[in-house]
């Protein structure tokens, strides 16, 4: 196929180009910055552009058999006002101005949303049909769903990816947690008794190969392991990966002291299910905590 991603030179957007060459598909990657670490490998361009704006990357958009969304501004810093517009626009009209362009039944678009979409739920199961919270985050999913459902109105295929945290080699979360854990300062956030939706980098990339595949995969998707785990325990686990105790809590006051409104998306408990993808037969190769991150510290220390 022809894919364009945009987002593509961001943490996820970086492995999922590269698995798909791997594949054999031609892929655009469209994004801010200048270059892209794959840039030289064949069957792949990339363009630089500000996908918050209308211009002449959309013309590669246009032409692509399925286009999968990644862009957005990271949400784990500080948040300002001015911040949180970036987070909004970064998201919003990038995916008005890809579905702007897109027609036909022949088009799929593979867009980003987030587990957020639910808001802090306690200890509720939730699965694709469960309602939105109201929060920041969750305000920002829905209309962000909504901006790329728009495109059905033009007979594009849509499936919307509910990301959980994504645990990656070389950046994401892991990057941010590993440190504090190797100096011995590492630990379960607030209580530490949240749920906390976590997948594997690996299945992640090879979910968004089936939804791309798949003709009759539409609406949301959990992306999340099967295997639900408290904080304190994926904290339990990545101290044992390392070899590291995780005794040093990050007190819920202490965070939001030093991270402001974002601390809030830390402590926010989402016990989330993948149950669509499960009931399409899509198979996890990392349900197990343990085993998913021995295979992403140990095997790439």
């Amino acid at each position: 196929m022809k894919i364009a991603i945009t987002g593509a030179s961001g943490f996820v957007g970086t492995a999922l180009t590269r698995q798909l060459l791997d594949a054999e598909h031609e892929v655009t990657g469209l994004g801010t910055s200048d270059s892209h670490p794959l840039q030289s490998v064949a069957n792949f361009t990339w363009i630089s552009a500000d996908t918050t704006l209308a211009g002449s990357w959309q013309a590669a958009v246009s032409q692509a058999d399925a286009v999968v969304n990644l862009a957005g501004r990271t949400i784990f810093k500080r948040w300002s006002r001015a911040y949180k517009k970036q987070i909004v626009d970064s998201r919003i009209l990038t995916t008005r101005n890809i579905v702007s362009v897109l027609n036909g039944e022949d088009k799929t678009l593979i867009t980003t949303s987030a587990v957020g979409y639910y808001g802090s739920r306690g200890d509720q199961v939730l699965a694709e049909d469960s309602p939105p919270g109201s929060d920041f985050l969750a305000r920002l999913a829905v209309d962000w769903e909504e901006a790329a459902l728009d495109a059905e109105k033009q007979g594009v295929r849509v499936a919307i990816m509910r990301f959980g945290v994504v645990l990656g080699v070389g950046g994401g979360a892991l990057a941010q947690m590993v440190p504090a854990f190797r100096k011995f300062a590492g630990g379960p956030l607030g209580s530490g008794r949240q749920w906390f939706p976590w997948i594997h980098m690996n299945d992640l990339v090879a979910a968004i190969q089936f939804l791309l595949e798949r003709q009759s995969a539409r609406g949301p998707y959990n992306f999340c392991s099967p295997e639900a785990v408290r904080q304190k325990d994926f904290a339990r686990a990545l101290g044992a990966a390392l070899g590291r105790p995780a005794v040093v809590p990050a007190p819920s006051l202490a965070l939001r002291l030093m991270m402001g409104e974002v601390a809030g998306v830390l402590l926010a408990s989402q016990h989330v299910r993948p149950d669509r993808l499960i009931a399409d037969g899509f198979n996890f190769c990392f349900e197990d905590v343990d085993r998913a991150l021995a295979d992403l510290v140990v095997n790439h220390d």
